[in-house]
């Protein structure tokens, strides 16, 4: 019975240390559904602009910043889907170490920390296209100041 007790003793302690990687599975994706609707709206407005018939220097201006934006897009998603991917694997780690009663931490330590370079890499992506997609607002001469 006490070796049954100590089991779950031990399970429960590895279901702790996997918690805190779950929630920030959660923190990513939240700022993936962010990026993806970001992208469709990227997409949708650069389908309108292709589908208007006359392509003038405005309009080509902003399909190009468009097409950037996507890319910068692209590489934020891509960047924080493999950052998920990490942390999934460091939850994974933790519970295959518990079973072959082994020490992950030398497997563990380095995924999350490319876990965690692979999210700032995608937060900074998102922040470009943030960047970008502001010059898209320009105000009209009559409410300048």
């Amino acid at each position: 019975m006490q070796i049954f007790m100590d089991e779950i003793g031990t399970v429960s302690h590895v279901i702790q240390l996997a918690v805190a990687p779950v929630f920030l599975l959660t923190g990513i994706g939240a700022i993936l559904s962010v990026l993806a609707l970001r992208l469709g709206r990227v997409v949708d407005r650069y389908r309108v602009l292709i589908e208007r018939d006359s392509h003038s220097p405005k309009n080509l201006q902003e399909i190009r910043l468009l097409a950037k934006r996507a890319v910068w897009v692209h590489w934020s998603i891509s960047l924080c889907t493999i950052s998920a991917l990490m942390v999934a694997t460091v939850i994974v780690a933790l519970f295959i170490g518990y079973e072959r009663s082994r020490d992950p931490s030398h497997f563990v330590s380095p995924l999350f920390i490319f876990a965690m370079i692979s999210l700032i890499s995608g937060l900074i992506c998102f922040l470009r296209e943030i960047s970008l997609s502001t010059h898209t607002i320009e105000l009209p001469e009559e409410l300048k100041e």
